[in-house]
């Protein structure tokens, strides 16, 4: 097979002219032959609007069969670069600026916000109209033909995807067509995909995860793939009767919401087995992989990817290999190695950052000479990620290097309290991160997300902990919410969460507003006479964080109840800690009554 995806669906047309290959709901499914055509039409259109080789396409396309499509045919006739539907005006004219693209694709109706950041940018807008075959469409929009052939090389940047920017600016992450048709192929064959395997793909297709591991290995495979419009609770088993699927991919949060809802699905489960489950973009938990487990009864091969690879670094191999929960598997595509202090090393036990190299990997990031420098050691990319080899070559992941919490000169990897929480029966989400503390540096906090109807408190986990863990790593803060805070992949947000839930030093010496902030209106002044009398004291600085006026999540729970019975108005545990003054949950209040108004 060639290496670019012009070669990628021309090989899977040939092989599977009249077999479905694109499938969806509502939708009459597309053959090889006709995807193919499909693809080649969209081209043709954006050449017609004026693309050239080498100009950028952004699009903003809710999932479904058109964001694949529009993909393909933009990393054919230029470089694709697919944005989240969910951005706001500020986030997309963000995009844009960085991206400069030619033209930007919209659906057919709706995505008023990112038109309005087109229009203040002057770029051009595309409108697709829809065709009743899934993925067939046209572009509408301002003619100015070019004549440029549809012959794309394997060094061409076909995708731009940013990274998720939690710790700086996001950076352009640009990927070669090769890039991608090698990450496909090594995912298509790790999973050991045929014809006869179909994906139901519920990842979103703005992401490396479901563009590469769900539609480009499945395409490469010459297998086919569902694309539904994302994750739906009450859609999933649906589709799953519908579409007959053999295997899905997707993170921890998809496989819980899943599992969520398959007490009612076993029929259905029973009558369309599936091949196996494959987990990515998040550490999965043991109690959940056997969970799926048990209920699928079909292997979990958990994977591990990531932007700047074109998604695949490692997976657990399928039986009747061995699967290591706790690993990420051995490498399954580019080159792996631990970088440590005394150079690259790939010896058991030895721990260390986590370095790639590959023709899967990207040469470096667009726009960023400084980064880059940083980011190469001797052609080795630095991921990041922290990690070691067992004597079986299986990758296990410590963390990121800037999750790393530093107690006294101490270093804890967070992933390590993640896995002892998540090993209690009550609990089903667990995240421990960093936290300010101006003895030690940092101390251990963690959010626990307790399972349905479990009686958790913070001493019975702190018990816990301390049986299993050694003093230094055990929590001094344990919150509990109704969820955790993730990023638009499902990722959850380690980084900076300390400063997002207003947690200060914990051995309580940092400063307290002088004098405090008294209400200014009547809503902080009825908000912070109930914060005073859940937190039991005399007045309530209407600027200080909850939690450093000495609330945790128990006494938060008590104090949502109460703006509930005082306002008739209910508010989620994660939006109080977003907003967790008085004076900030005053605003967001105002704001509801004005929008409900």
């Amino acid at each position: 097979m060639g290496g670019t995806l012009f070669d990628l669906v021309a090989n899977a047309s040939s092989r599977h002219p009249d077999r479905p290959l694109l499938l969806a709901p509502d939708r009459i499914p597309l053959t090889g032959g006709a995807l193919e055509t499909a693809v080649a039409d969209l081209a043709g259109d954006l050449r017609r609007l004026g693309v050239r080789a080498g100009d950028v396409v952004a699009s903003v396309l809710p999932n479904g069969p058109e964001a694949v499509t529009i993909f393909l045919a933009s990393a054919i006739a230029g470089t694709a670069a697919p944005l989240n539907p969910g951005y706001r005006t500020a986030e997309i004219d963000f995009y844009l600026a960085d991206l400069t693209p030619r033209l930007v694709v919209l659906p057919p109706a709706g995505a008023s916000e990112a038109e309005e950041a087109c229009r203040r940018r002057g770029v051009p807008v595309a409108r697709l109209r829809l065709h009743p075959e899934a993925g067939r469409a046209t572009l509408t929009g301002h003619e100015d033909p070019v004549d440029h052939p549809l012959d794309p090389d394997p060094e061409d940047v076909a995708l731009i995807l940013h990274t998720s920017g939690t710790t700086s600016r996001p950076k352009m992450v640009p990927l070669r067509h090769r890039n991608l048709a090698a990450s496909a192929a090594h995912v298509a064959g790790t999973l050991r995909l045929t014809a006869d395997d179909r994906c139901l793909n519920v990842m979103p297709l703005f992401h490396i995860h479901g563009l590469v591991a769900a539609v480009l290995a499945s395409l490469c495979a010459g297998g086919s793939v569902v694309a539904t419009p994302g994750f739906v609770g009450t859609e999933f088993f649906g589709w799953f009767e519908q579409f007959h699927p053999t295997w899905y991919t997707a993170v921890p949060t998809i496989h819980q919401g899943i599992l969520d809802r398959s007490e009612s699905a076993h029929r259905v489960i029973a009558a369309n087995p599936l091949r196996f489950i494959r987990s990515s973009s998040a550490s999965l938990a043991p109690r959940v992989m056997s969970r799926l487990e048990e209920v699928f009864r079909a292997p979990v091969v958990e994977a591990y990817g990531m932007t700047e690879a074109a998604h695949q670094i490692a997976c657990n191999p399928l039986p009747p290999g061995i699967r290591k929960p706790g690993t990420v598997g051995p490498p399954a595509g580019p080159e792996v190695a631990i970088l440590t202090t005394d150079g690259i090393d790939t010896r058991p036990g030895v721990e260390g950052e986590v370095v790639i190299r590959g023709v899967n990997v990207t040469s470096g990031y667009l726009a960023a000479p400084d980064v880059n420098a940083d980011a190469f050691v001797d052609g080795w990319f630095r991921t990041g990620d922290l990690g070691s080899f067992d004597t079986d070559g299986y990758l296990k992941l410590l963390g990121r290097s800037k999750e790393m919490i530093n107690r006294g000169g101490e270093t804890i990897a967070p992933r390590e309290i993640d896995d002892v929480l998540l090993e209690h029966p009550g609990v089903r989400q667990a995240l421990a991160f960093g936290v300010p503390d101006r003895r030690l540096g940092e101390q251990v906090a963690a959010v626990v997300v307790p399972e349905p109807d479990a009686e958790l408190d913070e001493m019975e986990l702190r018990r816990w902990t301390e049986a299993r863990l050694s003093a230094a790593k055990v929590p001094r803060r344990i919150l509990f919410m109704d969820s955790i805070p993730r990023g638009p992949t499902g990722k959850l947000q380690r980084i900076g969460l300390a400063e997002r839930l207003g947690l200060a030093d914990l051995d309580g010496t940092e400063a307290r507003h002088d004098p405090p902030t008294p209400p200014r209106t009547a809503l902080e002044r009825l908000l912070a006479d109930l914060w005073a009398e859940v937190l039991h004291v005399e007045e309530v600085d209407v600027e200080a964080p909850f939690l450093e006026l000495g609330g945790d999540s128990m006494l938060a729970t008590r104090l949502l109840a109460r703006v509930q019975e005082t306002l008739d108005l209910e508010l989620s545990m994660v939006g109080f800690f977003d907003r967790p003054t008085v004076a900030a949950q005053a605003t967001f209040i105002e704001e509801m009554l004005v929008d409900d108004g």
